[in-house]
Protein backbone atom coordinates (compact mmCIF):
# COMPACT_ATOMS: atom_id res chain seq x y z
CA UNK A 1 0.00 0.00 0.00
CA UNK A 2 2.71 2.39 0.84
CA UNK A 3 4.31 1.71 -2.31
CA UNK A 4 1.24 2.42 -4.72
CA UNK A 5 1.01 5.73 -2.78
CA UNK A 6 4.77 6.60 -3.38
CA UNK A 7 3.91 5.81 -6.89
CA UNK A 8 0.62 8.44 -6.82
CA UNK A 9 2.79 11.13 -4.94
CA UNK A 10 5.21 10.78 -7.73
CA UNK A 11 2.77 10.72 -10.75
CA UNK A 12 0.75 13.94 -9.67
CA UNK A 13 4.04 15.88 -8.93
CA UNK A 14 5.31 15.48 -12.68
CA UNK A 15 1.80 16.00 -13.38
CA UNK A 16 1.76 19.88 -11.43
CA UNK A 17 5.54 20.29 -12.99
CA UNK A 18 4.63 20.06 -16.74
CA UNK A 19 2.05 22.04 -16.22
CA UNK A 20 3.65 25.27 -14.52
CA UNK A 21 5.76 24.78 -17.84
CA UNK A 22 3.06 25.07 -20.01
CA UNK A 23 1.95 28.10 -18.23
CA UNK A 24 4.99 29.88 -18.35
CA UNK A 25 5.29 29.44 -21.95
CA UNK A 26 1.23 30.67 -22.60
CA UNK A 27 2.16 33.74 -20.32
CA UNK A 28 5.64 34.63 -21.88
CA UNK A 29 7.48 34.59 -18.30
CA UNK A 30 10.73 34.82 -18.03
CA UNK A 31 13.11 34.59 -14.55
CA UNK A 32 16.04 37.75 -14.54
CA UNK A 33 19.48 36.65 -15.07
CA UNK A 34 21.82 35.27 -12.48
CA UNK A 35 23.70 37.92 -9.94
CA UNK A 36 26.98 36.22 -10.55
CA UNK A 37 28.33 34.67 -14.18
CA UNK A 38 30.55 32.17 -14.42
CA UNK A 39 34.50 33.42 -14.89
CA UNK A 40 36.96 31.06 -16.11
CA UNK A 41 39.98 30.31 -13.36
CA UNK A 42 43.52 29.65 -13.52
CA UNK A 43 46.13 28.97 -11.33
CA UNK A 44 48.30 31.96 -10.48
CA UNK A 45 50.93 30.59 -8.08
CA UNK A 46 54.11 29.20 -8.97
CA UNK A 47 54.59 26.23 -7.95
CA UNK A 48 58.55 24.98 -7.71
CA UNK A 49 59.78 22.29 -8.76
CA UNK A 50 60.60 18.90 -6.46
CA UNK A 51 63.46 19.19 -4.36
CA UNK A 52 65.30 16.12 -4.64
CA UNK A 53 64.85 14.90 -8.07
CA UNK A 54 68.41 13.37 -8.97
CA UNK A 55 68.54 12.46 -12.60
CA UNK A 56 65.38 14.26 -14.58
CA UNK A 57 65.89 16.98 -16.47
CA UNK A 58 65.50 20.45 -15.26
CA UNK A 59 62.55 22.66 -16.79
CA UNK A 60 63.47 26.43 -17.96
CA UNK A 61 62.19 28.30 -14.67
CA UNK A 62 61.93 31.42 -16.05
CA UNK A 63 59.29 30.20 -18.07
CA UNK A 64 57.24 28.18 -15.93
CA UNK A 65 56.63 31.70 -14.00
CA UNK A 66 56.18 33.19 -17.16
CA UNK A 67 53.40 31.03 -17.47
CA UNK A 68 52.11 31.17 -14.34
CA UNK A 69 52.02 34.86 -14.11
CA UNK A 70 54.96 35.89 -12.74
CA UNK A 71 57.68 38.24 -14.36
CA UNK A 72 61.01 38.18 -13.03
CA UNK A 73 62.98 41.26 -12.74
CA UNK A 74 65.68 42.13 -15.35
CA UNK A 75 69.17 41.45 -13.69
CA UNK A 76 71.59 44.00 -15.15
CA UNK A 77 75.21 42.94 -15.82
CA UNK A 78 77.06 45.88 -15.79
CA UNK A 79 79.43 46.96 -13.34
CA UNK A 80 79.28 50.84 -11.98
CA UNK A 81 82.75 52.72 -12.65
CA UNK A 82 83.78 55.92 -11.20
CA UNK A 83 84.91 59.04 -13.24
CA UNK A 84 86.49 60.86 -10.38
CA UNK A 85 89.39 59.32 -11.22
CA UNK A 86 90.84 57.19 -14.11
CA UNK A 87 91.18 53.25 -14.13
CA UNK A 88 95.19 53.59 -14.14
CA UNK A 89 98.24 55.56 -15.39
CA UNK A 90 98.00 56.01 -19.34
CA UNK A 91 101.46 55.23 -21.12
CA UNK A 92 103.26 55.00 -17.83
CA UNK A 93 107.05 56.61 -17.94
CA UNK A 94 109.84 54.26 -18.51
CA UNK A 95 112.64 55.02 -16.29
CA UNK A 96 115.92 54.63 -17.62
CA UNK A 97 117.87 52.03 -15.90
CA UNK A 98 120.70 53.41 -13.58
CA UNK A 99 119.01 56.87 -12.92
CA UNK A 100 120.76 58.98 -9.81
CA UNK A 101 123.44 56.75 -10.59
CA UNK A 102 124.98 58.07 -14.26
CA UNK A 103 126.47 60.82 -14.43
CA UNK A 104 124.92 63.00 -17.74
CA UNK A 105 128.51 62.98 -19.19
CA UNK A 106 128.84 59.68 -19.23
CA UNK A 107 128.42 57.76 -22.63
CA UNK A 108 125.05 55.96 -21.10
CA UNK A 109 123.65 59.44 -19.14
CA UNK A 110 124.04 60.69 -22.79
CA UNK A 111 121.68 57.96 -24.46
CA UNK A 112 119.22 58.16 -21.24
CA UNK A 113 119.23 62.59 -22.07
CA UNK A 114 118.64 62.24 -25.14
CA UNK A 115 116.22 59.81 -25.11
CA UNK A 116 114.02 61.91 -22.38
CA UNK A 117 114.16 65.05 -24.77
CA UNK A 118 112.22 62.56 -27.66
CA UNK A 119 109.80 61.87 -25.32
CA UNK A 120 109.34 65.21 -23.88
CA UNK A 121 107.03 66.04 -27.54
CA UNK A 122 104.15 64.22 -26.28
CA UNK A 123 104.53 66.09 -22.95
CA UNK A 124 104.56 69.54 -24.40
CA UNK A 125 101.52 68.48 -25.87
CA UNK A 126 99.26 67.60 -22.71
CA UNK A 127 100.74 70.58 -20.62
CA UNK A 128 99.22 72.76 -23.50
CA UNK A 129 95.81 70.88 -22.54
CA UNK A 130 96.31 70.77 -19.03
CA UNK A 131 96.67 74.46 -19.24
CA UNK A 132 93.24 75.23 -20.90
CA UNK A 133 91.30 73.86 -17.71
CA UNK A 134 93.99 74.78 -15.22
CA UNK A 135 95.75 78.08 -16.12
CA UNK A 136 97.96 77.84 -13.02
CA UNK A 137 99.39 74.56 -13.74
CA UNK A 138 103.56 75.40 -14.47
CA UNK A 139 106.24 72.31 -14.57
CA UNK A 140 108.53 74.39 -12.79
CA UNK A 141 106.34 74.67 -9.47
CA UNK A 142 104.28 71.62 -9.77
CA UNK A 143 107.31 69.36 -8.57
CA UNK A 144 107.14 71.03 -5.51
CA UNK A 145 103.57 70.63 -5.02
CA UNK A 146 103.40 67.05 -5.87
CA UNK A 147 105.82 66.77 -2.80
CA UNK A 148 103.64 68.62 -0.36
CA UNK A 149 100.75 66.01 -1.77
CA UNK A 150 102.96 63.09 -1.13
CA UNK A 151 104.25 64.07 2.42
CA UNK A 152 100.64 64.71 3.87
CA UNK A 153 98.94 62.03 2.28
CA UNK A 154 101.59 59.69 4.07
CA UNK A 155 101.02 61.39 7.60
CA UNK A 156 97.75 61.21 7.43
CA UNK A 157 98.38 57.20 6.21
CA UNK A 158 100.01 57.26 9.54
CA UNK A 159 97.64 59.13 11.85
CA UNK A 160 95.09 57.26 10.19
CA UNK A 161 93.40 60.00 8.93
CA UNK A 162 90.77 58.38 6.50
CA UNK A 163 89.15 62.37 6.03
CA UNK A 164 92.24 63.83 4.65
CA UNK A 165 93.32 61.19 3.15
CA UNK A 166 90.31 60.66 0.42
CA UNK A 167 91.26 64.24 -0.33
CA UNK A 168 94.78 63.41 -1.19
CA UNK A 169 95.00 60.17 -3.04
CA UNK A 170 92.47 59.17 -5.61
CA UNK A 171 89.54 56.42 -5.20
CA UNK A 172 92.37 53.77 -7.10
CA UNK A 173 95.43 54.91 -5.11
CA UNK A 174 93.23 54.59 -1.61
CA UNK A 175 92.65 50.81 -1.23
CA UNK A 176 96.39 50.14 -2.25
CA UNK A 177 97.63 52.42 0.39
CA UNK A 178 95.46 51.25 3.13
CA UNK A 179 95.25 47.21 1.94
CA UNK A 180 96.68 45.57 4.89
CA UNK A 181 97.45 47.80 7.89
CA UNK A 182 94.21 47.73 10.20
CA UNK A 183 96.31 45.61 12.99
CA UNK A 184 99.83 47.26 12.07
CA UNK A 185 101.23 50.29 13.32
CA UNK A 186 103.28 52.63 11.03
CA UNK A 187 106.27 55.15 11.63
CA UNK A 188 107.19 57.39 8.72
CA UNK A 189 108.95 60.37 8.45
CA UNK A 190 109.98 62.38 5.45
CA UNK A 191 113.94 63.49 6.37
CA UNK A 192 115.15 65.70 3.93
CA UNK A 193 115.04 65.74 -0.37
CA UNK A 194 118.90 64.69 -1.79
CA UNK A 195 117.45 66.13 -4.96
CA UNK A 196 114.74 68.37 -6.16
CA UNK A 197 111.85 67.28 -7.31
CA UNK A 198 111.41 67.34 -11.01
CA UNK A 199 108.71 66.36 -13.76
CA UNK A 200 109.07 64.31 -16.26
CA UNK A 201 106.50 63.19 -17.88
CA UNK A 202 103.01 64.16 -18.41
CA UNK A 203 99.97 62.91 -20.18
CA UNK A 204 96.15 64.34 -20.70
CA UNK A 205 94.24 60.78 -21.47
CA UNK A 206 90.20 61.02 -21.73
CA UNK A 207 88.03 57.96 -20.25
CA UNK A 208 84.48 56.85 -21.43
CA UNK A 209 83.72 60.27 -23.69
CA UNK A 210 86.37 62.15 -25.90
CA UNK A 211 85.74 65.06 -23.66
CA UNK A 212 86.50 63.85 -20.35
CA UNK A 213 90.30 64.71 -19.82
CA UNK A 214 92.11 63.92 -16.73
CA UNK A 215 95.69 65.45 -16.12
CA UNK A 216 98.47 62.85 -15.42
CA UNK A 217 101.83 64.28 -14.64
CA UNK A 218 105.21 62.08 -13.13
CA UNK A 219 106.92 63.53 -10.94
CA UNK A 220 110.43 62.08 -9.94
CA UNK A 221 111.82 62.80 -5.96
CA UNK A 222 114.95 61.83 -4.52
CA UNK A 223 115.05 62.16 -1.00
CA UNK A 224 115.54 60.20 2.37
CA UNK A 225 112.68 58.78 4.21
CA UNK A 226 112.67 56.54 7.33
CA UNK A 227 109.89 53.93 7.82
CA UNK A 228 108.88 51.29 10.30
CA UNK A 229 106.18 49.04 10.86
CA UNK A 230 105.22 46.89 13.58
CA UNK A 231 102.35 44.63 13.97
CA UNK A 232 99.53 44.02 16.44
CA UNK A 233 101.81 42.83 19.17
CA UNK A 234 104.19 45.66 19.07
CA UNK A 235 107.05 43.75 17.43
CA UNK A 236 108.63 45.39 14.48
CA UNK A 237 108.19 43.99 10.96
CA UNK A 238 110.21 46.18 8.82
CA UNK A 239 112.45 48.83 8.58
CA UNK A 240 113.79 51.19 11.02
CA UNK A 241 112.63 54.51 12.51
CA UNK A 242 116.53 55.31 13.57
CA UNK A 243 118.13 54.46 10.31
CA UNK A 244 116.85 56.55 6.78
CA UNK A 245 117.09 55.28 3.74
CA UNK A 246 118.06 57.01 0.22
CA UNK A 247 114.52 56.61 -1.84
CA UNK A 248 114.18 56.95 -5.31
CA UNK A 249 110.27 57.02 -6.60
CA UNK A 250 108.38 57.94 -9.67
CA UNK A 251 104.79 59.37 -8.38
CA UNK A 252 101.66 59.95 -10.33
CA UNK A 253 99.74 62.77 -9.89
CA UNK A 254 96.41 63.16 -11.41
CA UNK A 255 93.46 65.30 -11.95
CA UNK A 256 89.81 65.12 -13.30
CA UNK A 257 90.37 68.57 -15.70
CA UNK A 258 86.74 69.05 -16.53
CA UNK A 259 85.12 68.93 -13.20
CA UNK A 260 86.04 72.63 -11.84
CA UNK A 261 85.81 71.36 -8.04
CA UNK A 262 89.15 68.65 -9.03
CA UNK A 263 92.22 68.70 -7.42
CA UNK A 264 95.65 66.83 -8.06
CA UNK A 265 96.16 64.03 -6.06
CA UNK A 266 98.49 60.93 -5.25
CA UNK A 267 97.28 58.57 -8.34
CA UNK A 268 99.98 56.20 -7.72
CA UNK A 269 104.02 54.95 -8.62
CA UNK A 270 105.60 53.73 -11.30
CA UNK A 271 107.83 50.77 -9.85
CA UNK A 272 110.75 50.22 -12.32
CA UNK A 273 111.61 46.44 -13.53
CA UNK A 274 115.59 47.28 -12.44
CA UNK A 275 114.45 48.50 -8.84
CA UNK A 276 116.12 46.05 -6.11
CA UNK A 277 113.74 43.68 -4.16
CA UNK A 278 112.12 44.83 -0.99
CA UNK A 279 113.44 44.04 2.35
CA UNK A 280 111.78 40.75 3.87
CA UNK A 281 109.29 41.34 6.31
CA UNK A 282 109.95 39.62 9.91
CA UNK A 283 106.66 37.88 10.66
CA UNK A 284 105.73 36.38 14.42
CA UNK A 285 104.68 33.15 14.52
CA UNK A 286 103.95 30.73 17.20
CA UNK A 287 105.95 27.55 17.92
CA UNK A 288 104.93 24.22 18.81
CA UNK A 289 106.31 22.82 21.83
CA UNK A 290 106.50 19.59 23.22
CA UNK A 291 103.75 17.86 25.17
CA UNK A 292 104.58 18.23 28.83
CA UNK A 293 103.31 15.69 31.48
CA UNK A 294 101.93 17.17 35.30
CA UNK A 295 105.27 18.00 37.02
CA UNK A 296 107.71 18.59 34.05
CA UNK A 297 109.71 22.10 33.63
CA UNK A 298 110.33 23.03 29.91
CA UNK A 299 114.17 23.32 29.31
CA UNK A 300 114.43 25.86 26.18
CA UNK A 301 118.02 24.94 25.96
CA UNK A 302 117.98 21.05 24.99
CA UNK A 303 114.65 21.68 22.83
CA UNK A 304 115.40 21.24 19.13
CA UNK A 305 112.57 22.84 17.34
CA UNK A 306 110.59 20.36 14.60
CA UNK A 307 111.27 21.27 10.61
CA UNK A 308 108.24 21.56 8.42
CA UNK A 309 107.97 18.40 5.92
CA UNK A 310 108.44 19.38 2.83
CA UNK A 311 105.32 19.84 0.70
CA UNK A 312 105.08 20.64 -3.14
CA UNK A 313 103.55 24.23 -4.20
CA UNK A 314 102.56 25.49 -7.16
CA UNK A 315 101.95 29.38 -7.97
Amino acid sequence: MATSITRTFGSLRNVAHRSLKNAELALDVRHPGPLFLPVRTKKRYFIPPAVGLKGKKEENLEAKARAAGIVFRQQYLERSINIACSAGVFDPYIPPEGDARLSALSKEGLKQRTEQIRQSAASQLAIRKIKEHDSQFSTKTFAEQAQEIFVEAHNSLTHFNKEKLHSLVTERCYPEMTRGNRYKTIRWRFVESLEPPRVVHVRCPDMVTKGNLYGQVTVRMHSKQTLAIYDRFGRLMLGSEEQPKDVLEYLVIERHLVNPYGRWRLHGKIVPSWAPPKDPIIKTVAIPGPDLKPGEEFDALNYEVPKPEAVQWNK
